[in-house]
């Protein structure tokens, strides 16, 4: 057998998707072929992307067929569209081809670069670049799941959680993907950290960014809903969840319980459209809200439990 026969296949699994859904999109078909996600076009030839839109590109490795990946993305399309309330999700055009052979598995290296969130400067494993004085380095294996960091809610959270986190505070993440938020509590100087989401492919995601950022014994991740979640899970100085706007709504009162009274919370992912909706679900869960960042079409809310 050849050298190119010998080598894996790889195919790439294409979609356009709305701007503001992206990472979403992103996150589910990453998880689903458990592979890496590049957004934007291969070339500059490409065929341009229509105006509010981004096209992803996930990658999938083994002996398939192109109809049957076709099928599995749209299937996952679809459960996220009724996760999120979204039915354009389910509609989005979804296009595989085969790849040439190429070591695809290093391939984001010639596109991904570190990037500043706050004082966090993100980075892949294994990195050299030279960090400032006052950087907090924080390893992130690029195109894996969602939680790269650059999505708007993300971006959000973090800056959020650099402004709120306290040394020793115990922190509750609700919806954690791979983990990103959790584990920024804890280089910022959180104590421990329980985190939760309801999809199973995410947690093999976040044990591997804990272990990058040396936080992996001070982190607990389950895989679940909020059934998850013991008696014994109260008390937390801070809760976060970066999920959708319907979550947040139903599932307030039950976060708003977990807080230590005067504890703080970070709730985002909520689309502006759901807002007066959102606003008066944290209320109503006896929270008060003490900062709201609207970024494009997404809001993130700041606030505290009643002492």
């Amino acid at each position: 057998m050849d050298a190119v026969s010998a080598r894996p296949r790889w195919f790439e699994i294409a979609v356009t998707t709305p701007e503001a859904w992206s990472e979403l999109v992103a996150e589910r078909l990453a998880l689903a072929f458990a592979s890496g996600v590049a957004f934007g076009t291969a070339s500059l030839a490409s065929e341009a992307v229509p105006a509010g839109c981004e096209l992803l590109r996930v990658f999938a490795i083994g002996e398939h067929d192109a109809a049957e990946l076709v099928s599995r993305a749209r299937d996952e399309l679809e459960r996220l569209a009724h996760a999120a309330d979204v039915a354009e999700l389910a509609a989005l055009d979804v296009r595989v081809r085969e790849l040439p052979p190429e070591d695809f598995a290093r391939s984001w290296e010639k596109r991904w670069k570190p990037f500043r969130v706050g004082r966090l400067a993100v980075v892949p494993p294994g990195s050299t670049h030279a960090l400032r004085a006052n950087d907090l380095r924080f390893v992130l294996e690029p195109g894996g799941a969602f939680g790269t960091g650059r999505h708007t809610t993300t971006r959000s959270c973090l800056r959020a959680l650099q402004r709120r986190v306290r040394t020793g505070a115990r922190v509750l993440d609700a919806g954690c993907g791979n983990g990103v938020l959790a584990v920024a509590a804890l280089r910022l100087g959180a104590a421990r950290a329980v985190a939760f989401d309801n999809d199973p492919h995410a947690r093999p995601y976040a044990v591997q960014l804990a272990e990058h950022n040396d936080v992996g014994a001070r982190v607990e991740f389950r895989v679940g809903g909020f059934e998850v979640l013991t008696d014994d899970d109260r008390g937390f100085d801070a809760v976060f969840a970066n999920i959708y706007a319907d979550l947040i709504q139903r599932y307030a009162v039950d976060l708003a319980s977990r807080l230590a009274p005067g504890g703080w919370f970070v709730f985002s992912g909520c689309h502006r459209d759901h807002r007066p909706r959102t606003e008066a679900a944290i209320r109503a869960a006896g929270l008060a809200v003490l900062n709201r960042a609207s970024t494009g079409r997404w809001d993130t809310y700041e606030g505290r439990r009643a002492p």
